[in-house]
């Protein structure tokens, strides 16, 4: 991406902002682990949305004043070079202006300070923070840090919220960001056909993962999109099954249900396979009717679809088609067998926060996951692609990755 999609991205922001009105957006803060050890850093995906930069502790603040001119300021850590020997360099003012497109730079220190000038002059009334949380057991973050400290001792603003804006801002893929995950697709599917390549009986999960690891980072250091799901045979019940520490059988499916990050964008891809290479008839079975399912919803998702008859129509879809192989009695019993099917939008984050739309438009983005599990047969698995919302259909963007039987087998012998 470049500074001028995250310049855009601020921009389209601040019109969206009442006159009057303060915004902050934290980058977040390292979160400890043990004794001197810290969780690895994860940026606020919406910090990054909105200035490209991954760096801790950075603000982004932005007034706009009764005339609708908008003041926007970028705050970052300041050199620190007993630090920095520890634990890396600190993004420069340069560099932060080159990513991000902002050209009011400044050192955290003075953050506290500036804001509340703004807030003494008497001009702002709203505050706009990005305060949510998915339940009450998630832990506050600096923006929640904050807003404590302004409502004691600047008690007067009317807070709001600014997550609510930007989910309306994400929901709608841009063509550069379109191209980071045309390109994520790619590096995907060599670490999935790398597990495909090496797969046989016996076979550890975490064998499974090291061949996926080896393929993707060709490209960069750190590239999951997030921890990669992968399982064998029971553990296929698992449905995020991190543990790795099951063994493939002969005859057990390989599950995995992974992604890279590429340029910030997040691909979420599954594909399942029988370790040695070949279908049982009752895997072939299973595995045709969630693929044809798959199919048919590549076929009439479109602009003006209701996004709630996705999920809908995939189970709906699903269910029948298991009813006509004599897999279920009735369509009533699909819960049995299919633990989930739906759609879930991809983007900066794997299931991207967006506002949740009434009806499909294009360049929006979202997965078409079906996913059959028969515990009396043993047999668990899902088929998910990422589907993009073009001006009178879509697109598979992971049709590339081998999803076939008959090209699953080929690659495998």
């Amino acid at each position: 991406m470049k500074a001028d999609f995250y310049k855009g991205n601020r921009d389209k922001l601040y019109d969206m902002l009442p006159e009057g009105s303060i915004v902050a957006i934290f980058s977040g803060k390292d979160i400890l682990k043990t004794n001197d050890e810290y969780y690895p850093f994860f940026a606020d995906r919406n910090f990054v949305y909105l200035t490209g930069l991954e760096c801790k502790e950075g603000v982004l603040l932005a007034a706009k004043d009764g005339s609708g001119k908008v003041d926007e300021r970028l705050y970052i850590l300041p050199p620190d070079l007993i630090a920095e020997r520890w634990t890396g360099v600190r993004v420069k003012p340069a560099e932060a202006e080159a990513v991000s497109g902002a050209t009011d730079i400044r050192s955290t220190e003075l953050f506290w300070q500036d804001f509340r000038k703004l807030a003494m002059s008497g001009n702002y009334g709203r505050l706009y923070l990005d305060l949510f949380k998915i339940n009450d057991k998630e832990i506050d973050r600096p923006a929640h840090e904050f807003l404590g400290r302004v409502q004691k001792n600047l008690p007067y603003f009317l807070i709001c919220s600014a997550d609510a804006l930007l989910r309306k801002l994400r929901l709608f893929k841009q063509p550069c960001e379109i191209e980071a995950l045309r390109k994520g697709e790619k590096i995907t599917g060599e670490g999935i056909l790398a597990m495909m390549k090496a797969s046989k009986p016996g076979m550890a999960e975490y064998q499974y993962k090291a061949e996926f690891d080896r393929a993707i980072h060709e490209y960069a250091p750190y590239i999951y999109g997030f921890p990669p799901i992968i399982s064998s045979g029971r553990n296929n019940f698992i449905i995020h099954n991190y543990a790795y520490d099951g063994t493939a059988h002969d005859g057990d499916l390989i599950l995995n249900d992974v992604g890279v990050n590429w340029d910030h964008m997040i691909t979420d891809v599954s594909r399942s396979w029988p370790c040695n290479g070949r279908y049982s008839d009752k895997q072939k079975l299973l595995y045709e009717c969630a693929l044809a399912t798959s199919d048919y919803m590549f076929s009439i998702v479109k602009p003006g679809m209701k996004m709630a008859a996705v999920d809908q129509t995939i189970k709906e879809y699903n269910a029948k088609l298991l009813v006509d192989a004599g897999v279920l009695d009735d369509e009533a019993n699909i819960r049995k067998y299919m633990w989930h099917g739906g759609a879930h939008h991809i983007g900066f984050d794997v299931h991207d926060v967006v506002e949740t739309p009434d009806v499909i438009a294009p360049n929006m983005v979202f997965c078409i996951d079906v996913g059959i599990y028969h515990e009396e047969w043993g047999i668990g698995f899902r088929v998910e692609d990422n589907c993009l919302i073009t001006e009178d259909g879509c697109e598979n963007l992971s049709a590339g990755i081998p999803r076939r039987i008959e090209d699953i087998e080929a690659i495998m012998r």
